[in-house]
């Protein structure tokens, strides 16, 4: 099956992510609330392991970045200054007839394409969400849930400078939930009124926005490659200067190849000195940088990257998803890089007799301690790896009559199936070895 390609895979996709337990429907005994999702248990380890992914190759692994964690809920002159307020808008127009409402730049002509009806003429609605902070609910009281988290980015710049000793360039990096009510929101998670996003913010000399435009492209490109995602369905878009944001200079956008169309997972953006300078213009601060080298100070450059979790996730489980025939059966099997599985290893006792459960389960508790682990003593072993292929764990260690003998066990491989036997005491050296060289076939 292509990757990607079948116009189906999106339902498959969210079938078996209910039943698998990565995602579900918020408040789904409720009948469930639009564009809104609960990850579940697998959904949540996924996710934990992306973000630990992108926060060791942002921050651990360099010693030019910074980490921060900053509140959702700002003062509401910051979307004042940022320009949320005044531009982060979508012309909106309400069918007569069915009373849907749509965004006006995907509805053409007059007519509405459910049902024929006549449309309103559009208006300009606000996509943050609105709250109040205090007892009285007045203007004065207004706050918002913050649309992206750069902005607690760019207002701490100076607090992460000082303490942190670092000088130009350097980068702060966030990962944390946003909000955006949403007008057409769809295609299963890729677009939602609550997600989360993994931003960095990299301050430069104004002279240097080209080098660094090109650096942090290749740097989050390789990113996606590194952890398995296929080349040819990735794919840079360059915004045309129409496409432009109000603080862009230059942007490009690392697309993907979904079932639905090519759309975006990542944005590389070139915001120039427009954040720092509207922030210093509105707080009455001095956000400007002193080079002690050049001796020359400026507003600095700031090149984003700005990437999805959630998007993030659904393009690993797009590019993982495989049908197989096996025997004559259809194998349905999720062929993640084992950085990104939300199992590493399931640990499996051929039968349930003989001490076989024991030893698995000593095996169990042992591999815990390093990796992610599950077990599993129901059914047929055929059903069990099954169960487990489809959950996308990468190693089987299987428990047998033999391993009562000379304390050895088979390991299996998810994409090839094949099976070596090991000795017991080596599994965990050997199982980091196989993450730490993993390449899919």
């Amino acid at each position: 099956m292509a990757k990607g390609k079948e116009p189906d895979l999106m339902d498959k996709l969210n079938s078996l992510c209910k039943r698998r337990g990565f995602i579900f429907q918020s408040s789904e005994i409720y009948g469930g609330i639009n564009a809104l999702w609960d990850y579940g248990p697998m959904g949540v380890e996924m996710k934990k392991n992306i973000k630990d992914s992108w926060w060791e190759s942002m921050t651990q692994l360099r010693d030019d970045i910074e980490g921060i964690d900053a509140a959702i809920i700002m003062h509401p002159k910051v979307w004042e200054a940022s320009g949320h307020v005044q531009n982060f808008t979508d012309p909106l127009v309400d069918c007569k007839n069915c009373k849907q409402r749509f965004r006006a730049d995907q509805v053409e002509g007059k007519q509405c394409p459910n049902c024929g009806g006549e449309l309103t003429e559009p208006r300009q609605f606000n996509l943050m969400f609105k709250t109040h902070i205090g007892p009285v609910e007045d203007e004065a009281s207004v706050a918002y849930l913050r649309p992206e988290t750069a902005q607690g980015i760019y207002v701490n710049f100076q607090n992460v400078l000082g303490p942190a000793r670092q000088k130009i360039p350097f980068g702060i990096a966030q990962i944390g939930k946003a909000f955006r009510n949403e007008i057409s929101p769809g295609n299963f998670i890729f677009r939602s009124r609550e997600f989360e996003q993994m931003e960095m913010q990299f301050f430069i000399n104004p002279q240097e926005d080209k080098k660094w435009m090109e650096y942090w492209r290749e740097e989050r490109f390789n990113w996606y490659l590194n952890l398995g995602i296929r080349k040819e369905n990735l794919r840079f878009h360059q915004h045309e200067h129409k496409e432009l944001a109000h603080y862009a200079k230059e942007a490009y956008d690392i697309e993907y190849n979904f079932p639905f169309a090519w759309k975006e997972i990542e944005g590389i953006h070139n915001r120039t000195d427009f954040d720092l300078t509207r922030h210093a213009q509105y707080s009455g601060k001095d956000l400007s940088y002193f080079d002690d080298q050049t001796k020359e100070r400026f507003i600095p450059y700031i090149i984003e990257t700005s990437a999805g979790v959630d998007r993030s996730l659904l393009v690993f489980l797009v590019d993982a998803y495989h049908e197989e025939e096996v025997k004559g059966e259809k194998r349905v099997v999720l062929k993640f890089h084992p950085r990104i599985a939300p199992v590493k290893v399931a640990i499996l006792p051929l039968v349930n007799r003989d001490n076989m459960p024991e030893i698995a389960l000593r095996i169990f508790h042992d591999l815990k301690h390093h990796f992610k682990c599950f077990y599993d003593d129901g059914g047929a072993i055929g059903r069990r790896y099954r169960r487990q292929d489809e959950i996308g764990t990468p190693y089987a260690v299987t428990v047998d009559s033999q391993t009562l003998q000379d304390e050895t066990v088979t390991l299996r491989d998810r994409d090839s199936m094949t099976q070596v036997r090991l000795p017991v005491s080596r599994l965990s050296e050997i199982i980091k070895e196989k993450i730490k060289d993993y390449k899919l076939a």
